[in-house]
């Protein structure tokens, strides 16, 4: 019995799809990159999908920014994924880290407190005072780990960390050796095995906080993940992805084609500054984002479930959208109240119920 059917919460892409990446294991008969648990075509269909082959699309944008990625990863060169919030960056690296190391644990969280010792490795200091430094007393963090199996290390949102922290990983990315000094002889170098590498996530909205060297920069590729551009495909994933939560939180009421698609298209408009029909809307400064729009949807079926017994209606979207939207600045709220008041009429019934429930911006 997997972890996930015990009730494990968030299980790992590993685990939650692991009778597909069993499946295109047992079929794969192209050639794999060293230290890679599968080709480099199969990694690339377990995210991409293939319905004849029974795997599920997972990640909605470019192929070619799929193969890019991948190809990166079998070169010396680290990858790093930059885009807006809630592009799927996160998702994406632990999907390719999923179907190349059949591992996605291995992940640094990025930020102000991140420090070299939880990068590289740290020590047992009960057994360094009783025996000195020893191979046995080092404590491997992700990326020793990483390198020492031979798989992805995932660096979520590297700019995050001060510069010196972030430099941590240029000898590493270069030689493809640690050096551990306390420790003599063979023992004070790991040299990465085949397989290793490291995938990196950067905000955009963060850039600036702590830039990084020119030196780091040489040692990575840049992909840039967009949001998605295709309505119908967002629809289409908002809908995937919250459905599969609400199942999983005891959910059964089906969902509303017609709340599913008022939600997209409102974070759609309030994301680009038009309406469908080219009217401008003054955006907030809240990221507007896909993932946004899918955690939104599981909170409205969540809350008509659970307190009405009934599916979700465009209302609840305007009750749930104040929190989305006024994070970051106060007078995002008034921008939202007034895309509601003249954005959201003569569009259809689900639209006149959001529109009715405007009301309920000024009570938040």
């Amino acid at each position: 019995m997997s972890a996930f059917d015990v009730g494990m919460q968030r299980p790992p892409a590993e685990i939650r799809y692991a009778a597909e990446l069993e499946r295109l294991r047992s079929d794969d008969v192209h050639p794999r990159p060293p230290g890679w648990a599968l080709s480099m075509r199969a990694a690339r269909t377990f995210i991409l999908g293939d319905a004849h082959r029974r795997i599920e699309p997972k990640f909605v944008g470019d192929p070619a920014l799929i193969e890019r990625a991948l190809v990166t990863l079998a070169t010396s060169r680290g990858l790093i994924l930059v885009g807006e919030p809630g592009t799927a960056k996160s998702w994406l690296s632990e999907l390719i880290s999923a179907a190349v190391s059949a591992d996605s644990t291995l992940t640094i969280q990025g930020g102000a407190a991140t420090t070299e010792d939880q990068i590289k490795y740290s020590w047992n200091y009960a057994m360094l005072l009783a025996n000195g430094p020893t191979s046995e007393s080092v404590v491997p963090a992700p990326l020793l780990t990483g390198m020492q199996r031979g798989a992805i290390v995932r660096f979520e949102e590297i700019t995050r960390c001060p510069l010196e922290v972030q430099d941590s990983l240029l000898s590493v990315l270069s030689e493809r050796v640690m050096a551990i000094p306390e420790l003599r002889g063979e023992e004070g170098n790991v040299f990465a095995r085949a397989g290793f590498n490291v995938i990196a996530t950067a905000n955009t909205r963060d850039r600036g906080v702590n830039e990084m060297s020119a030196a780091l920069k040489r040692r990575f590729s840049f992909e840039t993940v967009f949001p998605i551009a295709d309505k119908d495909s967002e629809v289409e994933l908002v809908r995937r992805e919250s459905a599969r939560m609400l199942a999983e939180s005891g959910v059964t009421v089906e969902q509303s084609e017609d709340v599913l698609d008022v939600l997209v298209t409102v974070f759609r408009e309030l994301r680009t500054g038009y309406t469908e029909n080219g009217d401008p809307v003054d955006t907030p400064t809240a990221v507007m984002s896909t993932a946004e729009a899918v955690s939104m949807a599981h909170a409205i079926g969540l809350r008509a479930w659970y307190l009405r017994s009934e599916g979700p209606s465009a209302a609840d979207i305007v009750g749930a959208i104040a929190g989305t939207a006024v994070k970051d600045n106060a007078e995002d709220l008034g921008k939202v109240r007034a895309y509601v008041e003249h954005h959201s009429r003569r569009r259809g019934k689900a639209w006149r119920d959001f529109h009715d429930a405007r009301y309920q911006l000024n009570e938040a």
